[in-house]
Parts: structure tokens; sequence; C-alpha cells
């Protein structure tokens, strides 16, 4: 377990950025699944979903980083949210998952060329004896604007994206399973991201115009 609790290069929860915010969520909270709804919250809603914001830049996925920003996409959401987990002593480890979204933006589908989003990124916290899967990357708002069922977790069960949107339209199917990490195997990913998305390019996954990382 003591690898679930480490500080990484990608998971650097010793960082002050990381600790002054999961110590101020967390504040005079003694249980560990409301510390972990808490996170879970917090990650999900206070960095806005943003599919645009790709990049291959190695220092965007530090935590300390993407705290330090407004946006993110899931899998930098997953990594926040690891990071803060073990800030406040939670076992935390980060799970992947390639799936199908029925109902992504024409736009992105047009420079993607495939509705397949690859290495989907999730965090899983070890609660109650048992690895608790967690998907903060849907804010709240977001899924109220689209019609979205708001992923909510409780810190007993998973909480995955749903099959279906609230009027009962085919959203998100999960089809591949790639595994858990103890920190993000950051050149498989990129790898995958160069397989599945060759119309992009590598050079072409950063699909804004180059920020500050977390930006």
């Amino acid at each position: 377990m003591k690898q679930y609790l480490a500080s990484t290069y990608f998971i650097d929860h010793e960082n002050d950025v990381v600790r002054d915010f999961a110590l101020g969520i967390t504040e005079g909270v003694e249980d560990p699944r409301l510390k972990a709804v808490l996170l879970f919250e917090a990650v999900r809603d206070g960095l806005w979903y943003d599919p645009y914001s790709v990049t291959i830049e190695r220092e965007a996925f530090r935590a300390s980083v993407i705290l330090q920003g407004r946006t993110a996409y899931c899998v930098p959401k997953a990594i926040a949210l690891a990071a803060a987990g073990r800030a406040v002593g939670l076992p935390t480890r980060l799970g992947f998952a390639d799936i199908r979204n029925y109902l992504a933006p024409p736009r992105l589908l047009e420079q993607l060329g495939t509705d397949v989003f690859v290495f989907h990124g999730l965090t899983e916290i070890h609660l109650g004896e048992r690895w608790v899967k967690a998907t903060p990357a849907f804010n709240a708002g977001l899924c109220r604007r689209f019609g979205i069922a708001t992923v909510k977790f409780d810190g007993v069960a998973d909480a995955l994206f749903q099959p279906f949107d609230l009027e009962g339209r085919r959203h998100i199917e999960y089809i591949r399973d790639r595994g858990t990490f103890a920190d993000l195997p950051f050149e498989d990913m990129v790898g995958v991201y160069g397989e599945t998305y060759p119309s992009v390019g590598s050079d072409g996954l950063a699909f804004k115009e180059r920020q500050t990382p977390g930006n």
C-alpha cells in the first residue's frame, strides 16, 4: 500500500499547492469516506472539464500544476484527485479505460476522427478495505447544461459515467480496461494517443494554443 501513498513526479502531493488544497477542503474532517467525497466534489466542480485542453507537455500533468489552473480534462482531474487524497492519508491510484462517447461534440469528433476516447482517466481510492472508483471529469454545472447525469460519489459505490443521459440517449460505453497505476504512465498514454488519433498527430495534441500548463 506504500506506493499508493507515495509522492511521485505527477502525483506530487507533498507540494504546498496540493497540500493547501486538500487540507483546506478536509479541515476538521476525520472520516476517510467524507474526506474522499469532499475532495472528489472539489476536483469535479473546481476544475471545468475541457476536452480541448489535451497536451503532451509532461509538466502539465503534475498535480501541483493542474490545481493552479481553471480547466482540465479527465486525466489531469484524476491526477489531482489522487494527489489530494494522498495528501490527507488516503491511498489512491490511477485507473484508465477506453470509452465511447455517443454524445461527443461534432467539432471534437471531427478533430479526433473517432468517438472512442482512449486512456480515459479516473481515480481509485482505498476505502473500507476495497478500492472504489471515482470519475471526477464532468463538473456538475456542465452536466446540468447538457442534460447529463452528474456522477456522484459516496465513498462506498463506484462512481462512473452513466450509459444514458437524462433523456435516455446512449451516452458512455466502457469498451476497454487499461488497468491501474501508482503514477501516470505518461509515455504509454502519449503513445496510445498517437496511434489512435493519427489525423491529429503528436504535434496537434495540444488542441488549444499553448498556454502555461494547467491554465
